[in-house]
């Protein structure tokens, strides 16, 4: 269902914000349930979106000549790796672990989790492009050529990618904690 895939949606389909509806965004810090890991887990969601917004800011600091090509190249090896390795084992343990134990509790919801778990392999596909888009980048920024175009293209791929993640988050988000917090679900 092409209205479901991670590029093509908006928010999560309606038949899974139904616990979304029972345990809105506003309540889950004070919700009984809401525990040390889920809070550890949407931490890391932050942490995320901050070092992808840290690395856009550095790549745009550099396109004006703001930022000294050293430093920046070694940032972008410093936090780009980072990234990129942390969420694929963040999506490797959701998938094999987390995943199946909330689909398990919560079986009206289990489309949404197949869901979550078709969005890690399209970020996948996204993620390899970036990949390949800083490392033509570093490349550039370590033969002392002109690193301006690559910086260019290392930005939009940023920026294309910060949709999809930002997307992927929410809608995670979205699903997993009221599920949690109706099933006091603790891991």
């Amino acid at each position: 269902m092409r209205e479901s895939t991670l590029s093509a949606r908006d928010r999560l389909p309606d038949p899974l914000r139904v616990l979304l509806a029972q345990y809105p965004r506003d309540i889950w810090a004070s919700h009984q349930n809401f525990d040390g890991l889920t809070r550890f887990w949407l931490e890391r969601h932050l942490m995320f979106r901050r070092a992808l917004a840290q690395w856009q800011d550095e790549t745009r600091g550099f396109l004006d000549q703001r930022r000294e090509a050293r430093a920046y190249r070694q940032m972008t090896a410093r936090i780009g790796g980072f990234l990129i390795n942390e969420l694929h084992g963040h999506h490797h343990i959701e998938d094999t672990h987390y995943f199946p134990i909330l689909s398990a509790a919560e079986t009206r919801l289990a489309r949404g989790f197949d869901l979550l778990d078709a969005d890690h392999h399209e970020l996948d596909v996204v993620l390899n492009a970036l990949t390949e888009a800083a490392n033509t980048h570093l490349q550039s920024l370590s033969a002392n050529e002109d690193a301006q175009a690559s910086a260019g293209a290392l930005l939009r791929q940023l920026e294309g990618f910060e949709t999809f993640l930002n997307r992927h988050l929410v809608d995670e988000e979205e699903l997993v904690v009221p599920v949690i917090l109706h099933h006091a679900l603790k891991f």
